[in-house]
């Protein structure tokens, strides 16, 4: 979903629309940001948590969390004048992953949302996006009451390659929300371009 540059009569680029996904375990957070930093009214697929769910679906750590993401969430950002974000979040948990491959056709990058007290949850989001080569960096979700982590400790922990980016943010909070997104959209520009350069080199 990246629209191209075009000359109009005016000499001016058309407007730009990047596809950003927002992955990461369950309850970490990506449904709240995506409805932070959303322009529009969101979409939103949350459904009740039911009884024959809690049989799959592990909420460790998330006990007070009674809705789920089922399909995606949907928002829109602009960054500024010609360049916008269209965000998809993902669901989060292991029996709606199969949705990811859909999600991800065309996206210019993902920000994984991590929680520092279920730090392995996003090892699934960070492998998938890893395997599939689609640049991401690693948000780490700063919850009330969790111990705190610089980025260089969160980088270890998770054996990230050298060079992603690992920021720390307040899903709840617009202007948090749009650094990461900015921060994504640098990075990925940047691998973009360096991998266009080895394959004409």
């Amino acid at each position: 979903m990246v629209s191209e540059h075009s000359d109009t009569a005016g000499g001016d680029s058309a407007p730009l629309a990047l596809k950003i996904l927002v992955a990461g375990g369950f309850g970490v957070g990506k449904t709240t940001l995506v409805g932070a930093v959303s322009e529009i009214k969101p979409l939103r697929t949350e459904e009740l948590l039911s009884e024959v769910g809690q049989l799959v679906d592990d909420t460790d750590g998330v006990d007070q969390k009674v809705t789920t993401t089922v399909a995606m969430d949907f928002g829109r950002i602009t960054i500024r004048s010609g360049l916008s974000l269209y965000l998809f979040g993902t669901p989060g948990q292991d029996r709606f992953w199969f949705l990811w491959d859909e999600l991800s056709q065309g996206a210019l990058g993902a920000v994984v949302l991590a929680d520092t007290r279920r730090l392995e949850d996003c090892f699934p989001a960070v492998d998938y996006f890893e395997h599939r080569h689609i640049p991401f960096v690693v948000a780490v979700n700063c919850f009330t009451g969790a111990r705190s982590y610089g980025a260089p400790e969160v980088l270890r922990a998770l054996d990230l390659d050298k060079g992603t980016p690992v920021v720390l943010c307040d899903a709840r909070d617009r202007d948090s929300g749009k650094e990461v997104l900015i921060r994504l959209v640098e990075y990925a520009g940047r691998m973009h371009t360096a991998r266009l350069l080895d394959s004409v080199s």
